[in-house]
This record gives C-alpha cells, sequence and structure tokens, in this order.
C-alpha cells in the first residue's frame, strides 16, 4: 500500500495526515485495499487494512472519528473518535483525534487553522458541493472559532477529474457554466475546481491551497472509482489529525 502525503501540510510538525491508495499485492478481496465496511467486503479483511493504514499513518484506528457521509450540508464539532453519526464536513481542535473522509470519486477536502489549532474534514459530492457544504465549513470556522482565511492551510485531496465526470442536463442546471463542459447530450463537471473557487473566494491564499490533480478514475492502479469499477469499488479513507504533544 502507497499512502500519499500533500506537501501543503509538511511544515507544521503537529500534522499527521494519509490518503490511502488502491493497490495491495496478494490480497484475496475483488476490493484491493479496500477501507470501508459498507460495500460487501469481508469485515475482518477490513479490520486488517484499516489498522495497517492507520499505522502506517501515525494513529490507530480507535482516535478516528468517522462520519456517516450522506452528500448533505451537515457539519459535525466532535470531541469524540468512532461512530459520529450522519454529516458530511467534520471540525475538531481536539488534540490526538483524527478525522476521515472516506472516498471513491467525491472530492476531500482538508483543513488546518495553523494559528487556533483546528482542523477540518470535508466530503463534497456534487450535491454537497450544489448544498456549499465547504462554504459552510469555512463560515462554521469563521464564526465559532475565529478561523482567518489567511491562517488556513487546505489540501483538495484525488477525485474524479472533469474529463471523467459526465451529468445530465438536471445535475448541469445547477451549476455555473464556467464549471460545465459540453460532452454530446451530457455535461463533464469540474467538482473539484467549485471548490477551489470556493477557498478563493473565502480568501484563502492561492500558495495556502494544495489542489491535487491526481483523478481517481484514470489512475486506476491507485485509487477507487465509483463511476469505473461500479459496485466492485472500495474506498479510500483520507484522515488529518493533530499531533498530542503530551504523548
Amino acid at each position: 500500500m502507497f499512502i500519499l502525503k500533500p506537501y501543503i501540510f509538511n511544515k507544521f510538525k503537529n500534522i499527521v495526515f494519509g490518503f490511502s491508495t488502491r493497490f495491495l499485492k496478494n490480497t484475496n478481496s475483488p476490493y484491493g485495499f479496500n477501507l470501508s465496511y459498507s460495500i460487501g467486503d469481508d469485515r475482518e479483511i477490513v479490520e486488517k487494512n484499516r489498522k495497517e493504514f492507520f499505522e502506517q499513518t501515525g494513529l490507530s484506528d480507535d482516535s478516528i472519528s468517522f462520519q456517516r457521509q450522506i452528500h448533505s450540508d451537515i457539519i459535525q464539532v466532535v470531541d469524540c473518535s468512532g461512530d459520529c453519526g450522519q454529516s458530511d464536513a467534520l471540525i475538531t481542535n481536539k488534540k490526538g483525534l483524527g478525522l476521515a473522509v472516506i472516498i471513491a470519486d467525491c472530492t476531500p477536502i482538508f483543513i488546518y487553522d495553523n494559528k487556533n489549532q483546528i482542523i477540518a474534514a470535508v466530503h463534497a459530492g456534487w450535491r454537497g458541493t450544489e448544498q456549499n457544504i465547504l462554504g459552510k465549513t469555512l463560515d462554521k470556522l469563521s464564526n465559532d472559532f475565529n478561523a482567518k482565511p489567511e491562517n488556513l492551510n487546505v489540501y483538495i485531496g484525488p477525485s474524479i477529474s472533469q474529463n471523467n465526470y459526465e451529468v445530465g442536463d438536471e445535475v448541469a442546471a445547477k451549476f455555473d457554466n464556467k464549471y460545465l463542459h459540453r460532452n454530446g447530450r451530457k455535461y463533464l463537471l469540474d467538482v473539484s475546481g467549485i471548490n477551489y473557487d470556493t477557498l478563493l473566494e473565502f480568501g484563502v491564499p492561492k500558495v495556502q491551497i494544495q489542489k491535487s490533480v491526481l483523478c481517481t478514475f484514470e489512475y486506476s492502479e491507485l485509487f477507487h472509482s465509483y463511476r469505473r469499477d461500479g459496485s466492485l469499488s472500495g474506498r479510500s479513507i483520507g484522515v488529518i489529525a493533530m499531533k498530542d504533544q503530551g504523548k
């Protein structure tokens, strides 16, 4: 297994981050290195995969907050690990607690406020993006935690690229034409680009945003993709945490 670690967090020694990939030699699972319990994979295999991933990341499975992602605009502030219920964005200021996003094409966004010591993890598919899940998370960080744009450092992780994300008229009508490209009777939608612009509009400096150019659909050796593999698609996890310096 190969773990992605973005450069945007490298200068912060207290930040732990990892994004899992799908490739694993000698696996018996048709889903590859899958980290989701909800797709039909053997639970024991997923438990083993999660243990391996979190240990290599520097965390443990019992120190992670998981959300049941429902393509909503629901944001939760959390201070404990485990199943935190339904939402698509998590925020915490608790050290040693990881925030997870489970991915198989949607856009994952990870935020660190280096002044106020706050992290957030956002899951943004087209539905969540249309409901402005990222913008509402930024507003909550500002209103409830006094976060300022100039202190935010953001990683937009791998997701399906515009070239491979085809949508129909009904979905296309919900978005500005600048994020759409006509493709026969369908449109190609740039979900990652919308969220990138949301960060810029909030005032986050460009130099403090890393936007991955890796497409989950195209890079089949690296990433799970529901659009590509359908019911046989596994899931990756992206996780961010602040180290507990007392441990």
